[in-house]
């Protein structure tokens, strides 16, 4: 049961990417790995929505894209935190802890 996955709530694809870019700028490819690999495989982001979150987060600045060489020599979109997104992350994870320690005590009523 551990390796079993579940669906992301809305929003949360972005903080995720956003977190992941904090560490080093990577391609998408790259992202959606780390995502799966850091969560012990129950996280996995589909391509369907990686890239539409990536264009997203870049159009509001909180990501930049430039072209490099990946890991295999093929040509990849790199992206990055601008310091927009930076300020974005710390807010979204300050966000994201109050949320889950008020849903923990709200289903921490029921032990």
């Amino acid at each position: 049961m551990p390796n079993q996955r579940i669906d992301l709530p809305q929003g949360t694809l972005d903080l995720l990417i956003l977190k992941t870019l904090a560490l080093e700028p990577q391609h998408g490819w790259a992202i959606s790995e780390r995502i799966q690999q850091i969560s012990s495989d129950v996280l996995r982001v589909q391509q369907g929505s990686l890239y539409p979150a990536l264009h997203r987060l870049e159009r509001r600045g909180w990501i930049k894209a430039k072209w490099g060489a990946s890991e295999n020599n093929r040509r990849a979109k790199y992206y990055e935190l601008t310091r927009s997104g930076c300020r974005q992350l710390e807010a979204e994870e300050s966000d994201w802890r109050r949320l889950t320690a008020a849903v923990g005590q709200v289903l921490s009523i029921a032990d």
